[in-house]
């Protein structure tokens, strides 16, 4: 594992190439008003048994957020994987809270958690109560941490809302995505951003993954074959699964997308810009195998004053002509997020010992190099 103090790198600090203009930060905190929190748990437990977990908070509109919803839409590529609170998002066409990402044992702890903190910030409604349906979303750390366990606790989820922060977001192997995996290498938390002018006015487009899926062998970057050339990597040092590392394992991993933009869109359009996450990770060699849970969510800050109680309110939207920049900004920052979370990723001793390897770097610039992949002046 990286040391705290280690400084953080990202893709493009490794010379890869994507397209399109990222923002100042380059993360869905470039939408103004998101903000990210994480809670690590990392535990080194007797018998072998180690906790490698956490919980990620992404709220629209900060601590605004249960008060102020958001419009959204939800999307999902393949369904083996959960994210609570998905039907009535769709039903009402409002995310109201944050979205929450953990690991799939302790959904339920998580949205109780919320609920709880809900409580905590206001009293109660006209009706005497809070309704609430919280947004959680999971992918599967088994591998890496002691899931069985049940390690993470109310107060995990606590802490990271209470952290929640515009700014940089760190990136790797934190939060939610503290144990997870993506392309058989070490995986996590990655992010980026778009940003694009139309004659409607400047927009951004942010996106964060807790990535956890994929197979090494169809792993792309910057559209180089690079998993074909990391096969001599020792990604596992689990005897059961280092015996078959020449051979195409299935896919069993997940992997939950957030998009946020501030440009003026329903809900049934975020739905449309939520399912071309689905093409940011197909660039990166997915095929959402069947065992696999792609589950994506987009929401809009913009349209303040929608909100579902009082008077009709009026919105604004763009257009669906104007849209194909969203498309084009989701797809390019979702593709990014993925490569900005194994990168950001160290290498990871885990639950009964397993060790799961990081993408290595150099080996990486070497195979990028041969493609032609590196951007001019990264080259060395």
């Amino acid at each position: 594992m990286a040391s705290p103090d280690e400084q953080p790198v990202r893709a493009r600090d490794l010379g890869i190439p994507f397209d399109g203009a990222p923002g100042p930060l380059n993360a869905i905190t470039d939408v103004a008003g998101v903000t990210v929190g994480h809670r690590t748990v990392i535990e080194d437990l007797e018998n072998g048994r180690a906790v490698r977990t956490g919980v990620t908070a992404i709220l629209p509109r900060g601590r605004e957020s249960f008060d102020n919803p958001v419009f959204a839409g939800t999307f999902a590529l393949n369904g083996n994987g959960e994210m609570t609170g998905t039907i009535w998002v769709e039903e009402s066409g409002m995310l109201e809270g944050p979205v929450m990402i953990t690991n799939t044992h302790s959904v339920g702890i998580v949205r109780d958690a919320v609920i709880q903190w809900r409580l905590s910030l206001a009293g109660a409604d006209d009706s005497g109560h809070w309704w609430s349906l919280p947004v959680v979303a999971e992918t599967w750390d088994g591998y890496l941490n002691d899931i069985n366990g049940f390690h993470v606790r109310p107060e995990h989820a606590v802490a990271a809302l209470e952290r929640a922060a515009g700014g940089a977001v760190t990136e790797g192997s934190i939060g939610g995505g503290t144990g997870m995996i993506c392309h058989e290498f070490k995986g996590g938390i990655g992010t980026s951003s778009r940003v694009f002018s139309s004659s409607d006015g400047n927009f951004v487009v942010g996106v964060l993954v807790q990535a956890n899926y994929g197979v090494r062998n169809l792993l792309r970057i910057a559209g180089a074959p690079v998993g074909q050339h990391l096969h001599e990597q020792r990604v596992y040092t689990d005897p059961a699964l280092a015996s078959n590392q020449g051979a195409l394992p299935r896919e069993t991993g997940s992997i939950i997308i957030v998009i946020a933009t501030d440009a003026p869109l329903l809900p049934h359009q975020l739905k449309r810009m939520a399912r071309r996450g689905s093409m940011g990770i197909a660039r990166n060699g997915s095929i959402a195998g069947n065992g696999s849970g792609d589950i994506f969510i987009a929401f809009s800050t913009a349209n303040a004053e929608a909100r579902q109680a009082g008077p009709a309110a009026h919105v604004t939207m763009l257009t669906n002509d104007n849209m194909d920049a969203l498309f084009q900004a989701t797809v390019e920052a979702t593709e990014e997020a993925v490569i900005n979370a194994m990168v950001a990723a160290r290498d990871m001793k885990g639950d009964r010992g397993r060790l799961v390897k990081a993408l290595p770097h150099a080996e990486l610039r070497e195979v990028l190099q041969r493609y032609g992949r590196l951007e001019p002046g990264d080259t060395d």
